[in-house]
């Protein structure tokens, strides 16, 4: 099987056909359809065998967690996922893991009517690389950069069942078998909050999705807004799996510093809260708010009896690992 029977048997009829789409897979490159009241928000990842997923994970996750990371990003701009292109480098062509690769692929894009439109196959270790573009209305994109003193923290979800899992899979987390699977799901099958995204584009002031933990992502608004923040340590999002990771003698280093969770974390001026809240109770997304922006600089976390928690690690960084 060639590059090009490749690309034909298993990339080209997806089951998502857009009316936008004038020209997608097997030319030089897409042809897509735009309009003057909307932007195009671009964004793209690359997953590595052995970095960003175990080599022993099936084809499906791989492919399911790379299409979930990209759509997550373009959640945090408010965007509405259009179209994507696909460069996956391949030890070789294996006829039964591409079929695995493009059912977790084609599986998550139906439900976001994102269409594939092209990319690009070679021969390397296994990598897989994303583009995705998304629309949303002018001027309405939600960016890192906009949030003001008073504004309230929220995050969706919850946060460190995906390392967690990590940690089952790597042999270095004790935890009872039967929190193993949700824990597992967590890290191969983030859920993208798309449409949570779209709900917040009139209303919060900065947004980004949490890939490289709590931490190091706030962190990214503060900077970029210029302002600080206090969060709650107890009021940090966690699973019933995490819960007993902390009761078992666990700390709050993984909901709080290495990342994988793709939940989003916003900020919101405090009189939009009470709509956002039935919006995303009526899309059965959990949110919590975790605190509140403040003037000045810095990220202060209170522990109950209102001391400082202190941390070494300030999340996810590849050139720091």
């Amino acid at each position: 099987m060639n590059e090009f029977s490749l690309i034909q048997r298993f990339f080209t009829s997806g089951g998502v056909s857009r009316d936008d789409v004038v020209l997608g897979v097997g030319d030089d490159g897409a042809v897509v359809r735009c309009s003057p009241d909307q932007e195009w928000v671009m964004t793209s990842d690359i997953l590595l065998a052995g970095r960003h997923f175990p080599k022993a994970t099936t084809a499906y996750d791989v492919a399911y967690k790379a299409l979930a990371v990209n759509l997550s990003d373009l959640a945090a701009m408010g965007a509405e996922p259009a179209w994507a292109s696909l460069q996956l480098v391949l030890p070789e062509a294996d006829e039964r893991w591409l079929s695995d690769f493009a059912r977790g692929f084609y599986e998550l894009a139906k439900g976001y009517d994102l269409q594939l439109v092209g990319g690009d196959t070679v021969r390397g270790p296994l990598a897989v690389g994303l583009h995705l573009c998304g629309g949303v209305p002018t001027g309405k994109a939600l960016t890192r950069g906009g949030a003001q003193s008073g504004d309230l923290i929220y995050v969706t979800g919850s946060v460190g069942d995906a390392a967690l899992g990590l940690g089952i899979l790597q042999g270095t987390i004790d935890l009872a078998q039967n929190h193993h699977p949700q824990l597992i799901h967590r890290l191969n099958r983030p859920t993208p909050r798309v449409q949570e995204g779209i709900v917040l584009r009139d209303r919060a002031s900065a947004a980004i999705d949490l890939s490289d933990g709590l931490v190091a992502d706030l962190g990214h608004i503060l900077s970029s807004s210029g302002v600080g923040a206090n969060i709650e340590l107890g009021r940090v999002p966690v699973s019933d799996a995490y819960e007993a990771y902390l009761q078992g003698g666990g700390d709050w280093a993984f909901a709080l510093s290495h990342g994988d969770d793709y939940e989003l974390c916003f900020t919101l001026p405090p009189e939009h809260a009470v709509a956002v809240q039935e919006d995303f109770a009526s899309l059965a997304c959990p949110l919590r708010q975790i605190g509140t922006i403040e003037p000045g600089a810095g990220l202060r976390i209170r522990q109950m009896d209102g001391s400082l928690y202190r941390s070494d690690r300030r999340g996810f960084d590849h050139f720091s690992q």
